[in-house]
């Protein structure tokens, strides 16, 4: 069974048609690149995925079963988490305090409650040993690489065990080393039997991890296959409209 499955999606905004009967699936432990220019619909369907935004039009389904979101928060519920290109991290705090920003675990002592940071330093700790990152709780998010704030971004999606991962452009803006590490990342998801939705501008990183490719042009789907059934010049052309649809 697929775990998301969306069925002619349709979105607008007033006289702006941003998507146009999208249908797309994605299967348990995989990864799925997005593709598309500016103005492709690719932020919309995921917002739409996640919860920001309600569809005028079509079905979304989580493991065969139909959901309706009316904010984020119900989207979470349902297995799914977004890091956005910001990573919306705090880098006054370490690494395990973004690990459970907003959602800090307490201790009592008579009347006096406070945050226990020791569990919260050992969860993370387990975290970043899973994603294999070497990233320490106790670090200062300021002085982290680029890779390394991703890792502390998907870690915290994993706090609530998520079933379906988005990123949006999460090799953008960092060095040869760190996408290496943060494509690493995206492996480690995948074979945790998370599905990733990798939103991406860059054609060799979207081949290197993905296991299919959709293209979005002017809000309709162009393209949606296997990685190994198509190559970086047919998404080019699909992007572009060189290709009308694949």
């Amino acid at each position: 069974m697929s775990r998301l499955v969306i069925s002619e999606i349709s979105k607008n905004f007033g006289a702006i048609q941003a998507l146009t009967d999208v249908s797309l699936s994605i299967e348990p432990g995989e990864v799925l690149g997005l593709m598309g220019d500016n103005g492709a619909g690719k932020s919309t369907l995921v917002k739409i995925i996640a919860g920001n935004f309600r569809p005028a039009a079509g079905e979304i389904r989580i493991d065969g079963k139909p959901v309706i979101f009316h904010k984020p928060l119900d989207a979470q519920r349902e297995g799914i988490e977004m890091v956005y290109q910001d990573l919306a991290l705090s880098d006054n705090l370490s690494a395990a305090s973004n690990v459970f920003l907003g959602r800090e675990p307490m201790r009592s002592f008579g009347p006096i409650r406070y945050i226990d940071y020791a569990h919260m330093n050992s969860v993370s700790g387990e975290l970043f040993k899973q994603l294999k990152s070497e990233t320490r709780p106790r670090d200062l998010v300021r002085k982290m690489s680029g890779g390394q704030r991703q890792a502390v971004a998907i870690a915290r999606t994993l706090l609530s065990e998520p079933k379906i991962v988005m990123m949006d452009e999460p090799t953008a803006a960092i060095s040869v080393r760190q996408v290496a590490e943060v494509l690493d990342l995206i492996r480690r998801l995948r074979d945790r039997g998370i599905s990733v939705i990798l939103i991406s501008h860059r054609m060799p990183d979207v081949f290197s991890v993905s296991d299919k490719i959709a293209v979005l042009r002017r809000g309709q789907l162009v393209s949606s296959k296997a990685a190994a059934n198509s190559s970086p010049e047919e998404v080019t052309g699909l992007i572009t409209g060189a290709i009308d649809a694949a």
